[in-house]
């Protein structure tokens, strides 16, 4: 069946998911390779996502992305999980194979890497300490991806000190959790600054820290995107620091589902990240 054949169909889940871009990003491919097809939103209550999950290859669906609150309950419905999503913990992106069968991955990780890439290509993950703000599900992508860039050093806090105590036990390798109250501290030297929480989202309270140990040459990420311009980042920018906002993330992680979904790898470019900012 040649593509103009078939209509192409993939979406998002989760509840809510009315907030999401990730319609605007894929439609665009859409248009751009000539596909006839949607992506669309589909909002799904946490008891009925196995259901929905289920009705992907009868309603004709290649697959779809997985955001709040069903990346973690998607293991136990799929049928094989990529050892990449199982090392995060977590599944963002299902596909349906040709014999209706699913599978899970997780590209976050290497979204955020690209994004990175993308924005400063002289980046090295080994450049020296890279501080990581958060121990939930975007830090545990973050993670994964540093370490296998090979991070030699990653200083890990957390609010709550327990959840990055365990990731540092669970990862091992370069991760060492220190106390929320080293926060300030722990970027003496540092190469690069990860913000992985929620602090500096709309409606959330501005990030709780102070740049004035971080080297000026260090690099400050935040994987929010909505504002497309955290207090953080701001405050980076002001005394000299390279900052990368989260819209690099959301924008590359969706590259490989497109791929894995209907056999192209898109580009991110210009005129897209602009239509995407329109939107927020």
């Amino acid at each position: 069946m040649s593509r103009q054949e078939r209509f192409h169909l993939a979406g998002v889940m989760g509840w809510p998911v009315m907030h999401s871009r990730s319609p605007v990003i894929h439609n665009h491919w859409f248009a751009k390779h000539g596909l006839e097809g949607r992506y669309v939103p589909l909002g799904v209550e946490v008891e009925r996502l196995p259901a929905a999950l289920r009705a992907l290859p009868a309603l004709g669906f290649s697959g779809c992305n997985l955001t709040m609150p069903h990346k973690r309950a998607a293991f136990s419905v799929v049928d094989e999980v990529d050892p990449l999503a199982r090392r995060i913990g977590a599944v963002n992106c299902v596909v349906v194979r040709p014999d209706g069968s699913l599978f899970g991955r997780n590209n976050d990780g290497w979204g955020y890497i690209e994004s990175i890439v993308e924005a400063a290509p002289d980046w090295r993950a080994d450049a020296g300490p890279i501080v990581v703000l958060g121990a939930g599900g975007g830090a545990r992508a973050v993670l994964v991806g540093l370490a296998d860039r090979g991070a030699k050093e990653i200083r890990l806090l957390n609010r709550s000190a327990e959840p990055a105590r365990q990731l540092e036990k669970e990862f091992g390798g370069p991760i060492r959790a220190l106390d929320w109250s080293a926060r300030n501290e722990a970027l003496e030297g540092a190469a690069m600054l990860i913000n992985a929480t929620s602090q500096g989202m709309v409606g959330q309270p501005p990030l709780d820290i102070s740049l004035q140990r971080l080297p000026v040459s260090a690099l400050v990420s935040d994987i929010i995107y909505i504002p497309i311009e955290t207090p953080l980042l701001a405050a980076a920018r002001a005394r000299g620091n390279r900052a990368v906002n989260g819209l690099g993330m959301l924008l590359h992680q969706a590259r490989p589902a497109f791929r894995d979904w209907f056999g192209i790898l898109p580009d991110v470019t210009a005129e897209l990240r602009g239509m995407l900012e329109a939107t927020l």
